[in-house]
């Protein structure tokens, strides 16, 4: 595969294969991060999930929402520190005490047997919400290690689209977090992971697509960006 050739993604995929290291996996448009992780899906013998922040990126992931799969509220998720853990009360837990629903058998099962937990579109991800799944790993996986034990792969570009968080939302969460991005989770913090950028562009099929796509990245528009931008497929295609 053309892709293993890449030293960035041969690392990326050994990292996932060989070891249980945490994978922050990073890099602008075409540069393989989807084709990385289908590969990963076709080939890893570890028991994986799949999660992403939206319908949307999930559907585009093959995996489902981060939200669904781990039964989170929408709300803000404030982590409780003043009560000690203890993973023989359910009541006594933070992830219910934030709103969680009770797990049925089978998805207690599937978190138990977890390997590898991977999060795509990651920069939509806010700290709080990094800190829901913690609770909920060590909860039902391994309650004295960061989200249970479980490796993480994230993968996105901090650079694209970024969390939201409205302002009555922050007002709560800035008491707890220094911003609402992801790397910002407490639990994040308490375990080290490796960032990998990717910066071979693939996908070279539709230069002028990915070009513009990276200079909405760098915040570079003008007004050549902006008149591509406003065509329809047809005329996109017409003046290709």
């Amino acid at each position: 595969m053309e892709y293993i050739e890449n030293p960035q993604l041969k690392q990326a995929f050994d990292f996932v294969q060989y070891t249980g290291k945490n994978i922050f996996l990073t890099g602008k448009a075409g540069t393989g991060k989807t084709t990385f992780l289908k590969r990963i899906k076709e080939v890893s013998p570890k028991r994986m999930i799949v999660v992403a922040p939206t319908g949307v990126a999930a559907i585009n992931a093959g995996g489902v929402t981060i939200h669904s799969f781990f039964q989170m509220p929408f709300g803000p998720y404030v982590p409780v520190t003043n009560t000690p853990f203890n993973p023989f009360d359910e009541e006594s837990q933070p992830a219910s005490r934030n709103g969680v629903q009770k797990f049925s058998r089978e998805k207690i099962n599937i978190i138990k047997s977890l390997d590898l937990l991977v999060i795509d579109e990651i920069s939509m991800v806010r700290a709080d919400l990094l800190d829901g799944i913690d609770e909920v790993l060590r909860r039902y996986k391994n309650h004295s290690k960061p989200f249970g034990g479980v490796q993480l792969l994230m993968i996105g570009d901090i650079q694209q689209l970024a969390p939201i968080a409205k302002d009555d939302e922050w007002e709560i969460l800035r008491r707890y977090y220094d911003t609402v991005y992801f790397f910002s989770s407490k639990a994040l913090q308490q375990t080290p992971y490796v960032s990998i950028e990717l910066t071979h562009i693939f996908r070279q099929s539709d230069r002028e697509f990915i070009d513009v796509l990276n200079r909405v990245r760098d915040n570079r528009i003008d007004t050549d960006t902006l008149n591509i931008l406003s065509k329809t497929p047809s005329q996109y295609q017409q003046g290709r």
